[in-house]
């Protein structure tokens, strides 16, 4: 179905209040996709809510220079019932962790995201698996409703473009994507600010945790059908000592993928709660939401992710099964 744009925006001109909810753990394009919304909406006077449903509630350190973010409310003051309600950059309620009951109770409930594997909840579609980014349907919407682009909506607009395209390397980033970014920097967008940020940041700790997953990193040429599979973990103690949080291991996915015998790339990260979040990558020829999809998870053709309650070496033997059925 094609994005239900007149509707919704009918819906966001009407309403007097509107609460925002992004996915649990945001990355930058969903934490940035709402945060630009919300800073739309209540520039030009509406009252917004804008959160996400973790527990302990916090936005990433990665994140924290994203504008907007007085915005933000812990999701225990989030109403129950919504009149209207907008979820960004969720393929389907329960990512919405503890803001799925409002979701599930709101009366209009707009769905703004660009994965594939979306279940097609709400009951307004903002859903286009050709986008790049939500960032790019949060700048759509933001453009019908008339509103103009102010320098912080467009910060963190394009930290979401610049995220999910890989910094423009991947293919998805097709001309509309480059005349967004345009758009983004004409209205005051620092990108190598942004780039610090989200790249050229780590405490110091972060090296020792870097080094110990690269030294267990295992490649495996017969997995994926023989295109090959590099894969490792970040457990709680590689954290520990200097108490990093689970989201500072988010970048380990990028080194291990560089790996030129393997197609796919895989980080178990261990969480608090000693849950591994897996976080998987492929280069060219398989999708890799297929196979994560099967393990509960989801996400797009060259980046997914599902988690696991089972130890690391039964989680990597079900992915590998998973990925030798395509």
């Amino acid at each position: 179905m094609s994005p239900d744009w007149t509707r919704a925006v009918k819906l966001l001109d009407g309403a007097d209040r509107v609460c925002l909810a992004c996915h649990i753990r945001p990355d930058a394009d969903a934490l940035g996709s709402m945060l630009a919304v919300a800073q739309a909406l209540h520039g030009r006077g509406q009252r917004v809510i804008a959160s996400f449903g973790d527990d302990p509630f916090a936005v990433p350190a990665i994140l924290r220079f994203l504008p907007g973010q007085q915005l933000l409310s812990e999701p225990a003051s989030y109403p129950d019932s919504p009149q209207v309600m907008m979820s960004f950059d969720a393929a389907a309620a329960g990512r919405l962790g503890s803001l799925a009951a409002p979701a599930a109770a709101a009366g209009e409930l707009i769905v703004v995201d660009h994965h594939a594997s979306n279940t097609g909840f709400g009951t307004v579609s903002l859903v286009d698996p050709g986008a790049a980014a939500t960032a790019v349907l949060a700048a759509e919407l933001i453009g019908r409703l008339g509103i103009g682009l102010t320098r912080d909506v467009a910060t963190c607009l394009y930290a979401g473009l610049v995220t999910d395209t890989g910094s423009f390397r991947f293919s998805s980033t097709d001309s509309g994507v480059h005349q967004l970014a345009g758009r983004l920097l004409d209205a005051g967008v620092d990108p190598a600010a942004v780039s610090r940020e989200l790249y050229d940041r780590a405490p110091f700790g972060y090296l020792a945790m870097l080094a110990a997953a690269l030294g267990r990193a295992t490649l495996d040429r017969a997995a994926a059908n023989g295109r090959g599979l590099v894969w490792t973990t970040v457990t709680r103690n590689d954290r520990a000592p200097a108490q990093l949080p689970l989201d500072a291991a988010e970048s380990v996915i990028d080194e291990i993928r560089r790996t030129n015998e393997a197609e796919v790339a895989v980080v178990l990260k261990e969480d608090d709660q000693g849950v591994w979040q897996a976080s998987v990558r492929s280069k060219d020829v398989i999708d890799v939401a297929r196979a994560a999809a099967r393990l509960g998870g989801g996400g797009h053709a060259r980046a997914a992710g599902f988690s696991s309650t089972g130890g690391a070496g039964e989680t990597i033997s079900a992915l590998k099964a998973a990925l030798d059925e395509q």
